[in-house]
């Protein structure tokens, strides 16, 4: 929730600190002793004082949803190999050990009638054979496969590039509610975070991370 804090480092406060927690509560000179750079001190000391993290938990815990840090052991085994897994992933909804048997279908929002059709057989006949169907909640193509994969009464996960209690397309609110009835609505991104055009390319390397392959 700190801008210019990804996860290179949040891989350095791990290796100096030990853990997050400890991270978090060092005083600014006890960061600077660690050799950290001077632009991420900066930041931890100016942005951490206005982030409550009790409202954040407060915010997540009204919308029923669950946080998984990275060591955590619901959270995605695949998704640890990547080289940029995210370190936090909010969830409405569950994540499966069987979801680790999972296909992306991803493709075009303007979608002609014949690619909404594959998507959505190719997805309805996948499911059957148990297997997870990911795709990112948007219209066309993506919409088709989480559709196929829930009428066939399987699994479906919607990987969004805003929070997962933001509805984003705003008309698909129903589809969203029935993905996490089937599966669960995933992001990296915190609470009430609204969609914009950056988020999207870099939710994609969830959505494939999660997957065992795309189509």
């Amino acid at each position: 929730m700190i801008p210019g804090v990804g996860l290179k480092s949040i891989l350095k406060l791990l290796n100096a600190f030990g853990n997050l927690k400890h991270a978090w509560h060092a005083s600014e000179s006890q960061l600077r002793h660690h050799n950290l750079e001077q632009s991420l001190v900066k930041r931890l000391v100016k942005h951490r004082t206005s982030i409550d993290l009790v409202a954040e938990m407060t915010k997540v815990t009204r919308i029923q949803a669950t946080v998984y840090p990275f060591n955590d052991e619901h959270y995605p085994a695949s998704l640890k190999e990547i080289d940029s897994a995210p370190m936090v992933l909010y969830v409405r909804g569950a994540l499966l050990p069987d979801d680790n048997r999972a296909l992306a279908i991803v493709g075009t929002r303007n979608a002609t009638k014949y690619g909404r059709d594959v998507a959505y057989d190719m997805a309805y006949a996948l499911a059957q054979q148990d297997i997870t169907i990911i795709s990112g909640m948007a219209h066309g193509i993506d919409s088709a496969a989480h559709a196929g994969a829930i009428d066939a009464g399987g699994r479906t996960i919607a990987v969004l590039g805003n929070g997962v209690d933001v509805a984003y397309p705003q008309n698909h609110r129903d589809l969203g509610r029935t993905i996490i009835q089937n599966g669960a609505l995933v992001s990296e991104f915190s609470i009430e975070t609204r969609p914009v055009g950056k988020n999207f390319p870099r939710r994609n390397r969830i959505l494939s991370g999660m997957a065992l392959g795309v189509l």
